[in-house]
């Protein structure tokens, strides 16, 4: 196997990776004998529910946050230069897909070094998927700003280009404040204007409804409480 940077995806919450995942990731990680993650411990797990026979002590972690420099990136790397894979893995779903690896893939990029995305579930895309909304033309935006009135500004932005740009609008947010985002999205939303709620995508759990702001509004509020969940917007 040329000497690759793998980026390895994770399922979406306690579900059983090959419910999720192609057999081919397994093979891919046997071969593999350093891992850049953002959580060790999270890590040290999902390879153990890959293949229970994988020993944790003969794998090299490296450990991707927030405060993580460029230069440690770079240093994280080097293994390929001496002939080893490298694999990426995110605490949830796809690698830099919202996630801090998109910095390790850029510099692997900036290297010439191979990158070998494998197939996983994403949260963005499986929620498109399921809501009925515009899949040529979407864009999505992370977090939204947690104060109400920056909040506001943002949503009423987000609507606006649904319909002078007919594209898709997708956000999240922390599972706690769920349901005050529904609210101010019900509360500052045009009637007519559609609401796709995507929540525990692939668990057994996974609840995705799609209804018009106006029919939200007269229906009982699903719990969303600690619930990862992805919201879209459309026409």
């Amino acid at each position: 196997m040329y000497p690759s940077l793998f980026l390895i995806p994770v399922p979406l919450g306690e579900t059983e990776p090959s419910k999720v995942l192609p057999s081919y990731n397994r093979e891919v990680i046997l071969s593999i004998r350093h891992f850049i993650v953002e959580n060790v411990r999270t890590a040290r797990r999902f390879l153990k529910q890959t293949d229970a026979g994988i020993v944790i002590d003969e794998l090299t972690f490296y450990t991707l946050n927030k405060y993580t420099s460029p230069e440690e990136v770079s240093e994280f790397l080097k293994p390929i230069e001496n002939g080893y894979s490298i694999g990426l893995i995110s605490e949830a779903g796809c690698p830099a897909i919202a996630d801090p690896g998109a910095d390790v893939v850029a510099m692997a990029q900036q290297k010439n070094i191979k990158v070998v995305p494998l197939v996983g579930p994403s949260s963005i895309l499986l929620a498109l998927m399921a809501s009925g909304f515009n899949g040529q033309n979407f864009a999505f935006h992370g977090y939204l700003p947690i104060e109400n009135v920056a909040r506001t500004r943002a949503l009423k932005t987000l609507e606006q280009r649904i319909y002078s740009d007919n594209q898709t609008q997708l956000f999240i947010e922390t599972p706690y404040r769920n349901t005050q985002l529904l609210e101010d999205i019900l509360k500052n939303g045009r009637p007519l204007t559609k609401l796709c709620i995507a929540a525990d995508i692939t668990l057994e759990s996974e609840w995705i409804q799609t209804l018009t702001v106006a029919e939200w509004r007269k229906k009982q509020r699903p719990n969303l409480s600690k619930r990862p969940c992805l919201f879209a917007l459309y026409k």
